[in-house]
């Protein structure tokens, strides 16, 4: 079980800093959940590669500034990810019951909440990609108990592709026009009991 932060890394576009422009930021943090299954294979004394494959669920809201005060409706945009993580994890050595460790790999993830089209029902004016890869790192401590072993691990996931579908809609495409680029940021902290 873990509890996930995520977030976007926004490249405002070339023209967002025109007096008429609108200047894109994140503007809360929401709490979501990652459900995750370990498959763990240990070539190794202090080397373990992990596959963990499960769903999170999130959301991350856009606010559109003009001159330092907020226009329209923020963009509350929604996902819920399918990802297969494939992470390498280097153990020190164990000190009484615990062993710290550093993990890094890949996370392939989709989001079945990405939208084709634009819904008229809701005022979201911008659409995020399905499947995006992201390289992850972190750390954490492996606590040995007696009838099972109780890991908390704090990770950090980057997404490497933009995800912004660069189609604005047709009635509101500044919310668009005003980002460059866009690219997903996850911030995970996991209790996992093996």
């Amino acid at each position: 079980m873990s509890a996930n932060t995520m977030d976007f890394n926004i490249k405002p576009s070339p023209f967002a800093f025109d007096s008429d422009s609108l200047l894109p930021e994140v503007t809360t943090l929401k709490p979501g959940i990652t459900i995750q299954v370990i498959i763990d294979y240990r070539p190794a004394t202090y080397l373990d590669f992990r596959f963990l494959p499960g769903v999170s669920f999130g959301q991350r809201n856009i606010g559109f500034y003009k001159s330092g005060t907020l226009i329209g409706n923020q963009q509350v945009l929604e996902s819920s990810f399918l990802e297969c993580p494939m992470l390498i994890k280097t153990k020190g050595m164990r000190l009484n019951n615990s062993r710290p460790y550093l993990i890094g790999g890949l996370n392939v993830r989709y989001d079945l909440a990405g939208k084709k089209e634009f819904d008229d029902e809701k005022p979201i004016y911008l659409r995020i990609k399905r499947f995006d890869v992201y390289y992850e790192a972190g750390a954490g401590i492996d606590f040995y108990l007696p009838y099972f072993k109780l890991t908390i691990e704090a990770r950090m996931s980057n997404g490497i592709r933009d995800v912004l579908v660069h189609d604005p809609h047709l009635g509101y495409p500044q919310y668009t026009n005003a980002i460059e680029s866009m690219r997903s940021q996850i911030w995970t902290l996991s209790f996992h009991f093996e």
